[in-house]
């Protein structure tokens, strides 16, 4: 006959109804490991205000006609599924369902169901990038940065996040080589204006100016990514100019860098001497115009 296993006593003892000796502190943390992970599927109603967004989220975009839309239905119905949070000092985190927890108090309620999961940091993140993925919640951008983030915070691969996230380890490389495009570029992908394969279309050229045509062309004509890629090798195998290009002064650039950063457009500066010079700003349609003289103040009548 095979002998228990040690925890569950020797010999008569063990069948005894005596009390058990006291616990060790680590005994008694393991006990409340096992009762937190024993109560992982019991949904309870929280409170609104005991919840706290997730830094790690890797969605970054909430429109306000979709959470409206979502509060909506709330309304009527309630929050159909639970959101995961996990303790953070003493608030809960969300872990996923962030676009619940806005909406809900869009709707005016004032606690949602969760379930309650111990999570440390990496599991958090993984939780929260997994979710949304798997929903298909994410534009490009945030799910290039979700994966930059797994990488730089966790010191994980290529490989180690593709078989996190259950995808291909190219699918992940080329998700992080949109981080290399200009910050303008990439909230061109998060507004819809260009699509991922666009931006490796763009990705391809080697200058600033030829990514800047491509990236108008694509924005103002409509092309599709195969016009794109076609564009693309025409404009690299075109006659290189004999003539060297001045290079810009570092300070000139520089600004022109925050002019787009800022108006999130095209921006032309040129300087004519170290007092004298000409910016230009460029828009593609009036809802650009629009938003650009919003970003500089001003209003339209």
């Amino acid at each position: 006959m095979q002998s228990k296993k040690r925890g569950l006593g020797k010999g008569l003892a063990a069948l005894l109804p005596v009390s058990p000796p006291p616990a060790t502190p680590a005994e008694e943390e393991q006990l409340a490991a096992q009762q937190a992970n024993s109560s992982v599927d019991r949904v309870r109603h929280i409170e609104l205000d005991g919840i706290t967004p997730n830094p790690y989220q890797p969605r970054n975009i909430f429109t306000e006609a979709s959470l409206e839309e979502l509060a909506a239905s709330i309304r009527e119905q309630g929050v159909i599924q639970p959101l995961i949070v996990t303790p953070r000092g003493d608030q809960l985190m969300i872990v996923a369902g962030e676009r619940r927890w806005r909406a809900s108090r869009l709707a005016g309620l004032k606690d949602v169901p969760v379930i309650v999961r111990t999570l440390d940091d990496r599991s958090v993140l993984e939780h929260a990038l997994v979710e949304n993925l798997q929903r298909d919640n994410l534009n490009p951008m945030e799910e290039a940065r979700a994966f930059k983030a797994l990488m730089d915070t966790f010191g994980l691969s290529q490989e180690n996040v593709a078989d996190r996230v259950g995808k291909s380890r190219s699918a992940v490389a080329n998700a992080l080589r949109l981080l290399k495009l200009p910050l303008p570029f990439q909230k061109d992908i998060e507004g819809g204006r260009i699509t991922a394969g666009h931006a490796r279309a763009i990705l391809s050229l080697e200058t600033d100016f030829d990514k800047q045509q491509l990236r108008d062309a694509v924005v103002r004509g409509e092309l599709s990514v195969r016009e794109a890629e076609q564009m693309a090798v025409s404009i690299a195998n075109r006659p290189k100019k004999s003539k060297t290009i001045k290079a810009l002064d570092p300070h000139v650039q520089q600004l022109r860098e925050r002019l787009i950063e800022h108006l999130t457009c095209r921006v032309s500066v040129k300087a004519f001497d170290p007092t004298k010079g000409r910016i230009e700003i460029y828009y593609d349609s009036l809802d650009e115009l629009e938003r650009v003289l919003t970003a500089m103040g001003i209003e339209m009548e």
